[in-house]
Parts: C-alpha cells; structure tokens; sequence
C-alpha cells in the first residue's frame, strides 16, 4: 500500500498584525482570542487534551450537548453524558454548548453546568443545521424567532449568573432570509457576554464559502457585546486577516482544527507577529493519532472505541496523498489490532 506523503514545508513568516483588543466575555479574559469550536462528534476530552498540548486556544468547548438529553442522563458513561467526558476536572477555561428550544430546560441545564460543573461559559446554539435538531424546532429553526430566542437566552442568563452566558448563530436559515443582524440585537438585549456568528445560512451547511462581510456588518451593528467570527479559518493568516480587515473581537477554529490541532498555536504565534512554529513531523502525528485513538478506546471499549475513532482517522488523513484508501481501510476498522496496523502501514517509519 502506498503511505500516506505530507510535504513538511519551512513555517511561513507571520504576517504584521493589528493591535487587538483584550476579548472578554463578562469578566473571563480570553487570551489569546482564539476559539475552539464545540463540534459534535469530535471535541471530546482526547481531542481537548491535544489541541491544550498545542496550545493557542485561548478557551475550549465541549462538545454540543442536548439540554433535554442531559436531564434523562441519555447516553451516559459512569455516570455522566458521554458529551461531558472529563468536564469537572480539565483545566478551565472551558465552555459547554447546548441546544433545545424550552427555555426552562435549557435554564435548568445551564445552572447545573455553571455551579454543580463549574464551567467557565454556558453557551446557546442557535446555528445548528442538522435535520434531526431543527426539525425539533431547536438550533437553526430559531434563527426565524429572534423574540423567542431573547427571551431563551435572557431565562438562561439569570439562571446561570454570574457565570457568563454566550451564544453562537448562523446569518440565516436561507440565503433569502437573512436573519442574523436581528437575532445579534436580540441576544445582546438578553444580556448575553459575546457572539459568536457562522458566516453561513443553515441551508449552506459547509458548502461554499462563509461571508465574513456579513460578519463584519453584524459586529458594527453591536453595542457592547464581543462578537467572534467563525467560518474558513484554516490558516494563520486567515486568522489574522479576520481581525485586522472584519474588526471582530474573537475568533472561533472549527473544521480545520481536527484536521492539524497545532493550527490554534499557529494562530496564536501569528497574531504576535512571531514566526510560525514548523507542524509536527510525519512520525509525530503518527504518534499523536494513535495515543489519540489509545485514550477513545480506553474510555469507551474495544468495540465502540475503535468506531468512534474511525471519524478521527479521516480528519487525521485529510489533503495528503493516500488519504483516500486510508479512509476506506479505517472506516472498516473494528479492533485495536486492525487499527494500529493500518497506522503502522499508511505513516512512514522515519
């Protein structure tokens, strides 16, 4: 089989950056002002320690959790949602995102995140264009009800004081029903610390490229609260471009950050204005992926560990030679043995 080839160019030189301003949310200073992003699927405990080795996140998510789920304790591993997997003990600051469309649960969920875990952020999704959330009436859906999202968000704040209550967006459902700038307005009225805006419609899911000047025009149209942009941020100087031409406050990491964890130090390092750290070498994410795929089974089994890792793998193989039929192999990994030689035979030794 042939393996998996990965040039390792020289680190590009940072660009000259703007002069940022500290990025608050309520009194919790985020710095740098770089985000990871709760994605569903991905942002666990494993991948939260890899991305913190890195380091350059300047706060972390878990991942998305169902604020009714939580409640019936659905999915639970001893003891604890699945989706919480390490939460009380990890080093903070770190945020947990939640969706549902009651307001009373979602207060409910997030007092208990903010006092009996302790978490840094509570976070709302109000951007989430998978089916099975909006057809729930929750995520994305809401982007039509900006009053129905000021009052949910205005119930959570005050369940949750003083812990700092944030909330994340599309710009819209469709193209044709841009609803963002009104849905911003109404969760500042609400009283929450920050905003975070996808610079897609729910329709979009990933697909073409997010409008950052839409981003842009939301973040003048706030008063007071931080607005942090998120959407095609795979490069450091992506990053930098983001604060130095769309003037936002913060910005978030999402897709890009599974597929090279150490992008968030890149950042970090290029919003100094200092040369870019060179990326881990081949062996190095060799070595990475499988302590990766070690602690997924060692917290979740043999069986059920080795099929969730199977997601990771691909992320891990993204845009190098070979990465297709390392895909096709991994996705049909069952055992540990299979997986960790499958690693073996795709990474080059040296």
């Amino acid at each position: 089989m042939e393996g998996i080839g990965l040039a390792t160019p020289a680190a590009p030189q940072a660009r000259a950056v703007p002069v940022l301003r500290p990025l608050y949310i309520g009194t919790l200073r985020i710095d740098p002002p770089i985000l990871q992003a709760p994605m569903a699927g991905f942002t666990n405990y494993a991948f939260r320690r890899i991305v913190r080795e890195f380091g350059g996140a300047g706060l972390q998510a878990t991942e998305m959790i169902s604020a009714e789920g939580f409640v019936r304790m659905v999915g639970g591993v001893k003891g604890s949602p699945d989706r919480l997997w390490g939460v009380r003990d990890e080093p903070r600051p770190l945020a947990v995102q939640m969706w549902d469309n009651d307001e009373e649960t979602l207060a409910e969920v997030g007092r208990r995140l903010a006092f009996e875990y302790g978490v840094s952020v509570v976070d709302l999704n109000f951007g989430c264009p998978v089916k099975k959330i909006t057809e729930a009436h929750s995520g994305s859906y809401l982007l039509t009800e900006p009053a129905r999202v000021h009052a949910i968000v205005a119930r959570v704040v005050k369940a949750c004081a003083p812990t700092p209550v944030t909330a994340k967006i599309r710009l819209g459902c469709k193209r044709g029903c841009i609803t963002g700038l009104d849905v911003a307005r109404a969760v500042e009225e609400a009283g929450a610390a920050a905003l975070t805006v996808h610079g897609r419609v729910a329709e979009d899911f990933f697909k073409g490229s997010a409008d950052w000047e839409r981003i842009a025009e939301i973040k003048a149209h706030t008063k007071k609260m931080p607005v942090i942009g998120n959407g095609d941020l795979d490069s450091a100087e992506k990053v930098v471009e983001a604060f130095a031409r769309y003037g936002v406050d913060g910005v978030m990491i999402a897709r890009a950050g599974l597929t090279k964890p150490w992008l968030f130090r890149e950042a970090a390092a290029a919003l100094k204005g200092e040369p870019l750290p060179p990326p881990p070498t081949l062996r190095e994410q060799k070595d990475l992926l499988l302590r990766h795929h070690a602690e997924i089974v060692e917290r979740f089994g043999e069986e059920r560990g080795n099929v969730l890792m199977r997601r990771y793998a691909c992320t891990y193989a993204q845009g190098r030679s070979g990465a297709r039929e390392f895909r096709s192999h991994a996705a049909r990994c069952r055992t540990t043995r299979e997986f960790v030689d499958l690693v073996e035979r795709f990474f080059p030794r040296d």
